[in-house]
């Protein structure tokens, strides 16, 4: 099973992170940031990987990096030297009025170039800035590319969700487990 708990306690917060790839998209998630919550359970239901956090800390900006941080922890350890995989997904998902593209790619190489195109400055309880920053982190210490770009929209909130769903299918089938060892010409990731 490819599976990986992550705790990472600090003066700031105290988050732990379990992740199964190959789950059915179960989820359990207390931040602390509902609108947080809801985009992590979306990613996961529709990425069909099953996920639990629990987050404390003392601030919102605080809490997202760090569950980021370790979300990205996870998925890397749990895919291992990454053999078999397919490396590479990409989605385009959308929801009513918007319509978002992600790729990602399991390079081992950290990248990320997000645009969510938030009109407002805060999306239910939390701030747009801080979910792109999200995003980036969790591409940084997962060592993936990941693009995010909103092809039309009006609704922040589906512009958001859009795109955490596509992120949810993209890395799915970046994981997908399709033989023929280490999807690289060089041999390792």
């Amino acid at each position: 099973m490819r599976d990986c708990t992550v705790h990472r306690k600090t003066k700031e917060t105290d988050i732990k992170v379990k992740i199964n790839l190959d789950g059915s998209g179960k989820s359990s998630i207390e931040t602390g940031i509902e609108f947080l919550n809801h985009m992590l359970a979306s990613m996961a239901k529709h990425g069909r990987f099953d996920l639990e956090v629990t987050a404390t800390g003392d601030l919102k900006h605080h809490i997202v990096e760090d569950v980021a941080i370790c979300l990205g922890l996870a998925v890397d350890k749990a895919l291992g030297e990454k053999k078999d995989i397919a490396r590479i997904g990409t989605a385009v998902v959308p929801m009513d009025d918007a319509l978002v593209l992600v790729a990602v790619d399991l390079s081992g190489r950290a990248y990320s170039d997000i645009s969510l195109k938030a009109k407002a400055r805060k999306i239910e309880d939390i701030s747009a800035d801080l979910l792109e920053h999200f995003l980036d982190t969790f591409a940084k210490n997962g060592r993936f590319n990941l693009h995010v770009i909103v092809l039309k929209g009006k609704n922040d909130h589906h512009k958001i969700e859009a795109a955490f769903k596509a992120l949810g299918v993209a890395l799915r089938e970046a994981v997908k487990q399709i033989g023929g060892g280490i999807p690289s010409t060089k041999g390792v990731l």
